[in-house]
């Protein structure tokens, strides 16, 4: 598989990454394993979890999902692994984390305590991507990025990203770090797929300028691309299924994946995907990696029966007519996710 790097880093990943944020809920551990497993063996060496996994965040399992993985890691060679890990925002806005009693920040309180639970987790002296989960705006980059810098500096992480950030963020958090020699974010981890393209629209040329790498996730869109949800159905133990009726700020989330729009423009892609000779998932995920900007794209899986569909992407490059058709249904249907 091939390999790019994370932003001006030394380290290159594989161009899928796999992420884990149902295991434990979603899948369990065999399950999680075999997923592992079979990704591996497929050439992927890029892994990404989260302190407030898994999903949805439950004070109750918050922290299982790295538990497993760090379980898994056992069975293989450390050095064979690109790991990848998230602390947690501040929980006094739209999100509030199911970790530290729901008192994160990204102070240098929070990372510190965040980062040693999640090496002993994950059983690891050592994380290679560390990423802020999402941006917490009113403590100043200085802080953040010094106490990040502080852990670069004594091995515990390798490199710094940050996840859900604005434009603003990337391009003040790449001043700060350079204009104070801290290490700086090498990559950003913004939801990005056919079905929601707003990341190319400012976000993409700042990472150019500032060679910041995207590594995108949901690119199914949720599992929307895949045609589940398609003439109004709603499988049971779906994500979006449970979302509806688990709380109001996971409603939301779910009306903004599966409404008129997003399943109009799934449903052509679709028919793209089937012109083309490929499953949907296969053109969501290809499409996903097909753009200079990103390093790898993040999937998911909660059964190993979803994977050959989107291992069938890995080396898989979209012919112009295949984009040229996917470009119209978004200039006809434009930002179905709003």
């Amino acid at each position: 598989m091939k390999t790019n790097r994370l932003g001006r880093s030394a380290i290159a990943v594989s161009e899928i990454c796999m992420g884990t944020m149902t295991f434990g809920t979603g899948a369990d551990e065999k399950t999680a394993f075999e997923i592992l497993d079979r990704s591996f063996d497929a050439g992927i060496d890029f892994y990404d979890t989260a302190e407030n996994y898994p999903v949805p965040p439950d004070a109750k399992y918050a922290g299982l999902t790295e538990e497993i993985v760090g379980r898994w890691m056992k069975t293989k060679s450390r050095d064979a692994l690109i790991i990848a890990t998230k602390v947690s925002g501040p929980s006094h806005g739209w999100i509030k984390a199911a970790v530290r009693d729901g008192k994160t920040a990204l102070d240098r309180h929070n990372i510190i305590r965040a980062v040693e639970v999640s090496l002993k987790k994950l059983q690891t002296d050592y994380i290679d991507l560390y990423q802020t989960h999402w941006p917490d705006h009113d403590t100043p980059y200085l802080e953040i990025l010094g106490a990040l810098d502080d852990l670069v500096q004594a091995g515990k992480v390798r490199v710094l990203g940050s996840s859900n950030e604005t434009c603003w963020g990337v391009t003040k958090a790449s001043m700060v770090s350079e204009m104070h020699g801290l290490s700086r974010y090498e990559t950003i981890q913004n939801n990005f797929s056919l079905n929601n393209r707003r990341f190319e629209d400012e976000l993409a040329q700042a990472c150019r300028q500032e060679q910041v790498s995207l590594i995108p996730y949901s690119p199914l869109a949720g599992g929307v691309l895949s045609g589940k949800y398609n003439d109004g159905a709603l499988p049971e133990g779906a994500r979006f299924t449970k979302y509806m009726s688990v709380g109001e700020r996971q409603a939301a989330m779910a009306r903004r994946f599966v409404n008129e729009a997003s399943l109009a423009s799934t449903a052509r892609f679709m028919t793209i995907a089937d012109e083309a000779g490929i499953a949907p998932v296969t053109l969501a995920t290809a499409w996903s990696k097909q753009h200079d900007f990103v390093a790898s794209t993040i999937v998911g899986a909660t059964h190993p029966d979803q994977l050959a569909d989107i291992f069938a992407a890995a080396d898989l490059i979209l012919e112009d007519d295949v984009m040229n058709a996917i470009d119209a249904v978004s200039r006809d249907i434009r930002y179905p996710m709003g």
